[in-house]
């Protein structure tokens, strides 16, 4: 089973099981992938967590009930996952702006969310500038943070703390310590195969003993795919991670390793168009 067809498959899954008590594990092992990485590739592609996307899908069909059937609201808030009717008619208020008692009785519009299907480029619709290349293990220093990959922290705690180290001089004191194979800060995504949470590194190459403050970590030997990335930060940035999972992996034979994958950001102005910066993720041959 192909790249695409194993996604597909996780959320025919999803949709199967809208009204059961899923868990990411479950979606993931339809994809034959880590948790992590199911989720990693399901929020690039489609621009949400799986947590929201299920949230979105059980309240648009909550919404086609209340206007097509007399049920009550207690009943549909507990068929829909909800504890209590109040908890329900929060969350649908958020999705839809109306309360479920106004769309029982017609008085605004529903936003509906309609199942996926996973569609990609085989071609690609640009050029990818990428290598491929070996390199032994290596080493970093910086500082890092959990982030639960069970909700939406990390789309927004890892902006906020690349705004906090810019800002409180930890950028500063990993440039002068920068002085390993990689000329550039380095942000790190590791330590997340069979967990639900990972971290997320700010750092800089580094050889020798650990500098005061930061903490160390050993960058294993891989196979890495380098992609470049040309403008501005971060939709440039966000643009080649999308292209990689809806272009690059569908077409070649390869899949993420499941170690440690990097963005790397040389200096220069990250917001000026001709930018130029790097992901490496680590590889191995596809399975599939």
């Amino acid at each position: 089973m192909g790249w695409a067809e194993s996604l597909q498959q996780a959320i025919n899954f999803i949709e199967e099981n809208l009204l059961e008590e899923v868990t990411i594990e479950d979606i993931a092992k339809q994809a034959d992938s880590s948790v992590f990485h199911f989720q990693r590739a399901f929020s690039i592609l489609t621009d949400m967590a799986v947590g929201e996307y299920l949230r979105k899908r059980r309240l648009t069909l909550a919404g086609h009930e209340l206007m097509s059937t007399s049920t009550k609201i207690i009943d549909l808030a507990f068929k829909y996952g909800y504890d209590t009717p109040e908890a329900f008619t929060k969350a649908f208020r958020r999705q839809h702006g109306i309360t479920p008692s106004e769309a029982r009785k017609n008085l605004g519009k529903l936003q509906s969310y309609n199942r996926l299907v996973i569609q990609v480029n085989l071609k690609g619709a640009e050029p990818m500038n990428f290598k491929v290349v070996e390199k032994e293990a290596f080493e970093v220093v910086g500082v890092k943070r959990e982030f639960s990959m069970d909700t939406e922290e990390n789309m927004t705690g890892i902006p906020r703390m690349w705004t906090e180290a810019n800002s409180n001089g930890t950028s500063d004191l990993l440039l002068q310590n920068n002085n390993g194979d990689f000329k550039a800060l380095l942000g790190v995504c590791t330590n997340f195969a069979d967990k639900r949470t990972m971290d997320y590194w700010i750092a800089a190459a580094h050889e020798g003993e650990t500098p005061e403050g930061l903490l160390k970590l050993s960058i294993p030997a891989s196979k890495w795919g380098v992609f470049e990335v040309q403008g501005a930060m971060p939709n440039a940035i966000q643009k080649v991670w999308k292209q990689i999972y809806s272009e690059w992996f569908p077409s070649n034979p390869f899949e993420p390793a499941g170690t440690a994958e990097l963005e790397v950001y040389p200096p220069g102005d990250a917001y000026r168009d001709d930018y130029y910066s790097e992901i490496w993720i680590p590889l191995k041959n596809s399975e599939k």
